[in-house]
């Protein structure tokens, strides 16, 4: 393994397409699991210059039964979908909350998937899907995440509520940023380049009609005061190359410039390319899906490898076939920083944790809305706050460090 070389992560705001499109799945999730914590959704989004396309397949109590919505459904569904964009913030000519065209092309889930997934007399809730999902932590960050990834999110964070308090009233909704980092030691020490693309006002940009040099200067030193203020003390430094909107304007963005469609970042939405990923998409999914769900507690128990000190990395692998509870296979790799053989880590960590769909969902009290806020700046590395991002909790440590000494 080597231990000095440079490597990248990217992170893409909350009003980036994709994003947009991620962040109304979710909401229709939580809409969904407000009125029935059993509900069944599978929403896709597709956004463009003023459209929302729903699809997919869903099953919820007082909302969508027999084939039929309850009154007031559909009405509700639009609302909560406006609302989502109105907060995000776009009020712009090619794509506005109010006026963009609506789709929902929801239907009725598949009762051939329902009848793998269900609870039955004589079964347990099987999963909803076959595939293989990924956990992993690492002590590079306050949070065990990769550092690159978590600094590309809290640049954007923080310029997101700058915008939104009114401190950087020049920025507009859709962004990019990309943190390339040296690491010495497999220890992050420098910032070797930073990008930052943002979408602005018109006149902050040094091309185009509007262009206005003063005003991009402005633009600029607002974006690296924030890289300087995000970043570790000492971390940007004369010799770190600095892209603030490279390519000299971004005024057109969001889906008025790129359709955006749920499920497309879904490397931002882990570990920055940092650890492998399964290839399912979380957003727009019901916990059943153990493409969510799952890669959940992968990072839930990975997070309490490393907090327990066992290893300084870890990598876990789970894997499912559809209707069927319990995982094909537990998979561990500390990557050589172990004390521990992950042997034994394989053996004890399903006896701590449940690892079929409903002890999953259980554990970590999945059914609930709680999944907008997931849905922009990453599902992982968040502070665990009441039943919001449970699997970011340290809560295993001890009965882990107790069940390895035994």
């Amino acid at each position: 393994m080597r231990s000095s070389y440079l490597f990248t992560s990217e992170s893409v705001s909350e009003g980036h397409p994709d994003k947009v499109a991620d962040q109304i799945s979710d909401t229709v999730v939580d809409l969904f699991l407000s009125k029935d914590p059993e509900a069944r959704i599978a929403c896709e989004t597709l956004t463009t210059t003023n459209l929302v396309v729903l699809a997919g397949e869903i099953r919820c109590k007082g909302v969508y039964e027999d084939g039929k919505w309850a009154d007031g459904a559909l009405a509700e569904i639009e609302a909560a979908v406006r609302a989502t964009v109105k907060r995000i913030g776009y009020e712009q000519t090619g794509f506005h909350w109010q006026s963009f065209a609506f789709h929902n092309n929801l239907h009725g889930q598949s009762a051939e998937i329902a009848m793998g997934v269900d609870e039955g007399a004589n079964k347990d809730e099987g999963a909803g899907d076959q595939g293989i999902m990924f956990g992993y932590a690492t002590d590079e960050t306050p949070g065990l995440m990769p550092a690159t990834l978590y600094y590309s999110h809290k640049i954007l964070e923080r310029m997101a509520a700058d915008r939104h308090s009114g401190a950087a009233p020049f920025l507009e909704p859709d962004a990019k940023s990309q943190v390339t980092l040296q690491y010495e030691n497999e220890k992050p020490v420098a910032a070797v380049a930073l990008v930052v693309s943002t979408q602005h006002k018109p006149g902050y940009c040094l091309q185009g009609e509007h262009a206005d040099p003063a005003k991009y200067a402005e633009l600029r030193d607002y974006v690296v005061g924030v890289l300087k203020d995000v970043l570790p003390d000492g971390f940007v430094t004369d010799a770190t190359a600095l892209y603030i909107n490279p390519t000299g304007a971004f005024e057109i963005g969001g889906p008025d410039g790129d359709a955006g469609l749920t499920g497309r970042k879904i490397i931002v939405d882990t570990y920055g390319g940092a650890a492998p990923h399964g290839g399912g998409a979380f957003s727009g999914k019901d916990p059943t899906k153990v493409d969510r769900s799952a890669a959940y507690v992968a990072r839930y128990l990975a997070k309490n490898v490393v907090a327990a000190g066992l290893a300084t990395r870890c990598t876990i692998q789970l894997s499912y076939a559809i209707g069927i509870a319990e995982p094909l296979s537990v998979y561990v790799d500390t990557h050589g920083t172990g004390t521990v053989s992950e042997a034994k880590l394989e053996e004890v960590l399903p006896k701590l944790v449940r690892l079929t769909p409903k002890g999953i969902r259980q554990h970590l009290s999945l059914n609930a809305p709680i999944y907008s806020k997931t849905a922009a700046y990453g599902h992982f590395g968040r502070e665990a706050t009441g039943d919001l991002f449970t699997w970011e909790r340290t809560d295993l440590v001890e009965r882990l460090k107790a069940a390895v000494a035994g």
